[in-house]
């Protein structure tokens, strides 16, 4: 756990974390961490973030069964941004769809 010591979290104690399939490449989503989230994304081998909104931990998963298996953790140059690749079981989105990023510029869904 000591590359967490090396993480640059934000002044509210987060860092943006973006999650990445692990064979195709496809970005699914962009979430933020804490450092227990982290610590438990080590601990656990599944992805766990913080929610702004409700200012707690959440285990992506843990209600909807879409669990994100870690299969590689990277930092960024800064280590101010995590990218995190995974086996996705199911949707990443709460929308249903497999990654939150489904629409272009002109708001066209395109997956």
């Amino acid at each position: 756990m000591c590359f967490i010591k090396q993480l640059k979290f934000d002044e509210k104690g987060l860092i943006p974390v973006i999650t990445q399939d692990y064979q195709n490449g496809q970005v699914l989503m962009l979430g933020y961490a804490n450092k227990e989230a982290m610590e438990l994304t080590l601990q656990k081998g599944t992805v766990h973030y913080y929610s702004r909104s409700r200012k707690q931990l959440w285990h992506k998963g843990e209600t909807s069964g879409h669990f994100q298996h870690v299969k590689q953790i990277l930092y960024d140059c800064d280590a101010d941004a995590v990218l995190i690749k995974v086996e996705q079981i199911g949707a990443a989105c709460h929308t249903g769809k497999r990654s939150c990023f489904y629409r272009n510029e002109k708001g066209e869904e395109i997956l």
